[in-house]
This record gives structure tokens, C-alpha cells and sequence, in this order.
């Protein structure tokens, strides 16, 4: 049983994924993806407990949403199919215009929060050279009160390092997706059918976007 066990073990590590065929198989047709999403009420989209005039989204179906393009590449726009035949007009506009706001929103609390990160950066950047130009003028001094010095520097290196090679990172991507998320065309069907997008189809969608 244990030799079983172990031959499981070397098998499941050895398992290889191969995520891009999958998203151009099911999402990716001509640089563009798109997002099906089955719904049987309005509701399913926007909150229950929205005010008219004040809809925001439901939280299962933005986590849907997020979840679905930030496994895609980030050069492909996207657009979102909702699928189902129980929307009226009122509703379907009431739906582009929420997902419009909110996700217009989000993006404007990312570039919020990349701002205050690149002034945090700038702060690094000024404090490093300060504390080793104070550790270069201070040679002389005996060794604690230079490990003051010595520990400013390192933690605004630490930190610059951080900043530059992960936090800045993935303020990047979220960046990205949140502007992506900003652009989303929002398509209705009564039915699922796999989009097949011609080229014009795909300029009309990137100038969409542009304009926007």
C-alpha cells in the first residue's frame, strides 16, 4: 500500500497542466475572449440589495467574472456573453451601465493605490541614498550608532527590492485586468453559441475600446 501510495505521489507531481490550449479552446478566438455566463434572473447580475438608480453587482457574479479573466492573457479584450431570455430591454441597459460603474470604479481605487505605492517608491529610493550617504559620513563613529544607520538602509533596500520585484508586480496585473475589466463588452443571447469573431469583427471591438 505504501509502495501504491508513493507511485501516486510521483504521478500526481509529474501531472503537467497546459492552460493556454484550454483558453484558446474554450475562450480565445481571434485575440478575443469571451466570457459566457448563464443567468435565470436579473438578480444573478445585479444585487438584490440595490436601489434603483443605485444598482451595484452581485458578489458571486463579480467574483465570476474576476476569476474568468484573470486566467486569460492580458492583451485580449473582453467580452462578456450573458446568456438567457429573461432580461428586458430596461434591464439589459440598467446591466451594461452597472458593470460599466463599477468596474470603472475599481479601477479608479487600482490607480489610487498604485499612486500611493510609486510615492512610497520615491520615498525609498530618496531614503536609501540618505542613509548610505549618512553610513559613508559616518565611518569614523563607533559601530552602534552606525547599526542605525545600518538598519535604515537595509530596510529601505528590503523594501525598494520588494517593490520592484513582487508588490510592483502585481500592482501591474492588477492594473492591467482592472482596465481590461474597465473596457468589457457586454453582449445578450438567448442561447450559447461558441463565438467566432472575423477580423473586422475583431477591429470593431479594439476601436470600441479605444473610444472608451
Amino acid at each position: 500500500m505504501f509502495t501504491k501510495s508513493r507511485r501516486f505521489v510521483k504521478l500526481f507531481d509529474s501531472r503537467k497542466g497546459n492552460l493556454d490550449a484550454l483558453l484558446n479552446k474554450d475562450f480565445i478566438h481571434n485575440g478575443i475572449v469571451t466570457i459566457p455566463c448563464q443567468i435565470t434572473d436579473y438578480h444573478d447580475i445585479i444585487s438584490h440589495y440595490s436601489v434603483k438608480k443605485y444598482e451595484t453587482l452581485n458578489t458571486e457574479f463579480a467574483d465570476f467574472l474576476n476569476t474568468s479573466a484573470e486566467v486569460t492573457p492580458d492583451d485580449c479584450p473582453l467580452v462578456l456573453n450573458i446568456i438567457g431570455d429573461c432580461l428586458s430591454e430596461e434591464e439589459k441597459l440598467t446591466i451594461r451601465e452597472t458593470i460599466a460603474e463599477y468596474y470603472a470604479y475599481n479601477l479608479g481605487l487600482v490607480e489610487k493605490d498604485e499612486k500611493r505605492h510609486k510615492r512610497v517608491f520615491w520615498g525609498m529610493i530618496i531614503g536609501l541614498l540618505l542613509s548610505g550617504i549618512l553610513l559613508w559620513f559616518t565611518k569614523a563613529l563607533a559601530d552602534e550608532p552606525r547599526e542605525i544607520f545600518f538598519i535604515l538602509f537595509w530596510f529601505m533596500g528590503d523594501t525598494l527590492c520588494d517593490y520592484i520585484f513582487l508588490t510592483g508586480h502585481d500592482l501591474r496585473q492588477n492594473r492591467r485586468l482592472a482596465g481590461r475589466l474597465a473596457s468589457i463588452k457586454v453582449l445578450f443571447s438567448n442561447s450559447f453559441e461558441k463565438p467566432e469573431y472575423s477580423e473586422n469583427d475583431a477591429d470593431k471591438i479594439y476601436s470600441e475600446i479605444e473610444k472608451m
